[in-house]
């Protein structure tokens, strides 16, 4: 009996030894893609709802700079844009008048040039009905001349609006992607600048798990290939299905907080691993890689 229980022993210490020196075929830690949103505009925020851990929809507004200066100079722009609107019409007004009787004298002409073929009319009349015909003419074209340079403003002043629309946009705080609140850097009331940090996002539904294999394992792997990613558990560890999505094409020297000191010479390969997240996934979290 003590033998029999001496050789179940030993066996479930080989079983046990067995299992303790299986290793993964890649170590490495979680990533995803962080985007930090920026202020576009200078001013005081007027709002930002959003906390840390919030999930924030793509394009959603989320905050406000103040417009109110930007609001007031495309006021005062509509009101030139106004002024120099009605120049623009008291000239075309004259223009219009011109060529009413431009109409008037060119009738006026015809029925001379044809008396005057039939001898009812003389040279005299002629020719003075036609130096009217082109006084007027001219003075038409002397009126566009005077209004080319209205319009001209009348475009630059809807330029400089078009610029102010821009900038008021800009003070619009839009969420570029659809994602996870990392970090929040401001607070409503404050005074912002451009360029300067609002608040950190990330898409974390789904992680990316960056990790290294050597030059041997390659022939094992392949993009689209399902592999095995294991975490640490509270008893056990706890498995996702992860695909390759990435193989680097250049080898590099392995990380050394990865691999022990003997084998950080080595060189080997990134991979990236995509693993759908059930909200136990975090950035930085160490992890492994199973092919099999």
């Amino acid at each position: 009996m003590k033998k029999i229980s001496l050789l179940i022993l030993i066996v479930t210490g080989i079983i046990s030894c067995n299992t303790n020196n299986e290793k993964a075929d890649g170590y490495g830690n979680f990533e995803a893609t962080e985007i930090t949103v920026s202020s576009e505009a200078n001013g005081k925020i007027e709002f930002l709802n959003l906390e840390e851990g919030d999930l924030i929809a793509f394009q959603k507004q989320v905050g406000l700079v103040d417009t109110l200066q930007l609001y007031l100079s495309k006021q005062q722009l509509i009101s030139s844009k106004t002024t120099v609107s009605s120049k623009s019409m008291n000239v075309l007004s004259q223009k219009n008048v011109l060529i009413a009787q431009l109409k008037t004298t060119e009738i006026e002409k015809n029925r001379i040039h044809n008396m005057f073929s039939e001898n009812a009319a003389t040279k005299r009349q002629v020719d003075e009905i036609d130096g009217k015909v082109k006084v007027i003419e001219e003075q038409i074209k002397s009126v566009g001349t005077q209004n080319a340079p209205i319009i001209s403003d009348l475009k630059s002043i809807d330029v400089q609006i078009q610029k102010i629309d821009d900038q008021l946009q800009k003070c619009k705080i839009i969420n570029p992607i659809q994602g996870t609140v990392l970090t929040k850097y401001a607070e409503a009331g404050e005074i912002t600048a451009f360029g300067k940090p609002l608040y950190k996002i990330a898409n974390i539904s789904e992680m990316s798990l960056r990790v290294f294999v050597s030059e041997k394992q390659l022939p094992q792997i392949k993009i689209g290939q399902e592999v095995s990613i294991k975490i640490d558990g509270l008893n056990e560890m706890k498995s996702y299905k992860g695909t390759i999505s990435w193989i680097a094409s250049q080898a590099e020297f392995t990380p050394k907080i990865i691999q022990t000191k003997e084998e950080r010479v080595n060189l080997v390969y990134a991979v990236k691993v995509k693993v759908k997240n059930d909200g136990s996934l975090k950035i930085g979290m160490p992890a492994e890689m199973w092919i099999k």
